[in-house]
């Protein structure tokens, strides 16, 4: 009997609070990370023009522009670099720098483990929200504890906020979605039969 009490008492659970609604993430700007994929127009120069990837260093690589980082920027940061270095070799560059496939920089992926049918990490999307995420990765398995499920915020320190998954998606309790925040980790755990 004691046995079975000290395993019972191993498995509660440290309670989290409940996680914000909003994640107040204003002023939010896409940033470059490496998986990127980069379009570079050059006005008037359409044989400078490319479209090139974001290796997994952080720079990319065009013509007339070697090795330039490009991770932890803007695309208008970036397109300001660009024109710098094309600056040596042609008159006014004009760039426009355009994401068109998005990874993000590693500290800003939203990361999900755990019982989702998919486990993966997402790009973060402003005003991306619970919902969004769990549509992307498939839902909750047949074995989620959906509502002891947690988000780890880094923006926060890693503080754990609970979240209510199982509310939101099986009994569509909209008052159940939160928004998320760049870096956050959501964990699902497994219930126990």
């Amino acid at each position: 009997m004691a046995v079975a009490a000290a395993l019972l008492g191993g498995c509660a659970s440290t309670t989290h609070p409940p996680a914000p609604l909003e994640a107040q993430t204003q002023d939010y700007s896409y940033v470059i990370g490496a998986g990127d994929s980069l379009n570079i127009i050059v006005s008037r120069n359409p044989e400078l023009s490319m479209q090139v990837p974001v290796r997994p260093d952080g720079k990319i690589s065009a013509p007339l522009v070697d090795e330039l980082p490009a991770q932890g920027k803007t695309s208008v940061q970036l397109a300001r670099e660009i024109e710098k270095q094309l600056e040596k070799y042609i008159r006014d560059p004009v760039v426009t720098v355009v994401v068109t496939g998005f990874v993000g920089p590693y500290s800003e992926q939203v990361r999900v483990v755990g019982e989702a049918t998919r486990p993966q990490f997402l790009a973060y999307k402003q005003k991306m929200t619970l919902l969004d995420v769990m549509i992307a990765v498939g839902g909750l398995t047949d074995f989620a504890a959906g509502n002891r499920a947690t988000i780890l915020r880094s923006a926060e320190g890693n503080k754990q906020y609970t979240v209510r998954l199982k509310d939101l998606i099986k009994d569509g309790d909209i008052s159940a979605n939160v928004e998320m925040r760049p870096g956050d980790i959501l964990i699902i755990p497994q219930s126990f039969f």
